[in-house]
């Protein structure tokens, strides 16, 4: 007996050691690559064939930007992690009715859980530093009212609850160090970040380096804007230097919330991409340039570190976006951002299979993601098979 404990003890250990236990505080975002879901079109498949793409392309972070179940229930078992999105028509409702905000939250959060894994509500989107005041003046109201949903349900240890901003909100961006919320942004701001961080929700950013250089080719380098090698910029104030654009956008979102006094709160990018086709005047967007920046930002996510003000704060990003998408209004390029085309085979190579990739190359696909764990997985295994043989051979 006091063997079997022995061994007991022993496969206890590799256990904790290999799967830790899950921190306390919820976390939407639980890796560094995500993607985005985007569903603007008439011709990209199912919600079940994107579940098998994704499964394929070990992609486990999805955001949508609405809650349409047959994308939940599509998620539901599958293991991958997803944040909804209450859209922007929505926002004023949910903030003049806690009731309305009950109701929203338990048909499209609560009723999937836990086999579909929602670990985040987005509360609209770009919706401040954007052109409609009464909707910003009815932001935090909505957070508030979402949260207080998801507290008398008691999800708050499940759902986080954040919302996205453009760039649109900063003034004085370049250099880094001299970036300050918008003047006629701050008065919506500053309740919303002081409410977030009570219940530690993220600063959640959409940052396109592509946007900013298509805007002002004149000035930016290129290879600045797709992680490719340059001179990059010296930031005086911080004596800090960048070699890429969005390591540069990031941290004038750090300074931005260090100015409003909000040092402590982490800045995550809920959408980056590259577009690969665009009108005349967006020569930038082309197949080669998005297959760069999007290998390059994949790359640069994998190595699991900070920015140059943060070097701690190891940075997270969705991609934007899984799909072309059709139907989607404005210039040539906001159809053509997708990893994948309609049809769900990939749009350049950045290292994915698309949904038609052959049997073989599937299984070679598996036997590459099995050798990526590395020797630590392999040791855990031979270690548990180890430890029962000498369980058995002890009895």
């Amino acid at each position: 007996m006091k063997r079997l404990w022995v061994v007991l003890q022993f496969l206890t250990m590799l256990l904790v050691s290999f799967f830790p236990i899950a921190s306390l505080t919820v976390q939407g975002f639980t890796g560094t690559y995500g993607i985005n879901y985007g569903r603007i079109a008439d011709n990209i498949p199912s919600p079940d064939q994107v579940v098998t793409l994704l499964r394929a392309a070990k992609i486990k972070n999805v955001r949508i930007y609405d809650a349409d179940h047959s994308v939940l229930q599509a998620f539901s078992g599958t293991g991958l992690e997803l944040v909804v999105g209450l859209p922007n028509g929505l926002v004023k409702d949910m903030s003049a009715s806690e009731d309305h905000a009950m109701t929203w939250v338990k048909d499209n959060v609560q009723s999937f859980l836990p086999e579909t894994q929602i670990r985040g509500i987005a509360v609209g989107n770009e919706i401040l530093g954007g052109t409609d005041s009464e909707l910003a003046a009815a932001l935090v109201g909505a957070v508030k009212n979402i949260y207080s949903a998801i507290e008398k349900l008691h999800l708050t240890d499940v759902v986080q609850i954040s919302t996205a901003h453009s760039t649109n909100v900063f003034d004085h961006s370049y250099p880094p160090s001299s970036c300050t919320f918008k003047e006629n942004v701050v008065q919506y701001m500053k309740p919303l970040l002081e409410f977030f961080s009570q219940i530690g929700s993220p600063f959640c950013l959409n940052a396109y380096p592509f946007l900013a250089y298509v805007y002002d080719p004149e000035n930016i380098d290129i290879n600045y804007a797709l992680f490719q090698s340059n001179p990059g910029i010296y930031d005086p104030k911080t004596d800090l230097h960048y070699d890429n654009m969005l390591d540069a956008i990031i941290d004038a979102g750090y300074v931005a919330l260090e100015d409003a006094g909000f040092k402590k709160m982490e800045v995550i990018v809920t959408e980056t991409g590259w577009a690969s086709n665009g009108d005349t005047n967006e020569a930038a967007a082309t197949p080669n340039n998005a297959r760069i920046y999007n290998y390059n930002l994949r790359k640069r996510l994998a190595k699991r570190k900070g920015t140059p003000l943060r070097p701690k704060r190891v940075l997270k990003a969705y991609v934007f976006a899984i799909f072309n998408e059709n139907l989607k209004p404005g210039p040539t390029s906001e159809r053509n951002f997708g990893l994948f085309k309609a049809d769900g085979n990939i749009s350049y190579d950045i290292g994915f299979h698309g949904l038609k990739s052959s049997a073989a190359d599937a299984l070679l696909f598996s036997l590459k993601d099995i050798r990526a764990w590395g020797w630590s997985r392999s040791n855990f295994v031979v270690s548990a098979i180890s430890a029962v043989a000498l369980l058995l051979f002890l009895r």
